[in-house]
């Protein structure tokens, strides 16, 4: 009965692919340096609100290559999270 229970049971897919932000590559599970960053929404008076954020995600390549800082910034501005970053 156990061998039934186990052939039986749903396939469950442990790994999502996740896709950069910034280049919209694909972020392969051996990226290492890769970082997911949750940014705060902010209401009219510079407060977070709690539990809205918006999900940013840099692969590996733009970290190494030292443009994470300007696509992060870029992205921000984009969304409509920060003002006057690209000033």
């Amino acid at each position: 009965q156990i061998a039934l229970i186990a052939m039986s049971a749903p396939k469950v897919e442990l790994y999502t692919p996740r896709k950069c932000s910034a280049t919209n590559r694909l972020i392969i599970p051996t990226d290492h340096a890769s970082v997911q960053i949750n940014v705060a929404v902010l209401d009219e008076n510079g407060h977070v609100i709690p539990g809205r954020y918006e999900t940013v995600t840099l692969c590996g390549m733009i970290r190494s290559n030292g443009e994470a800082d300007a696509a992060l910034n870029r992205l921000c501005s984009d969304l409509k999270l920060a003002e006057n970053l690209l000033d």
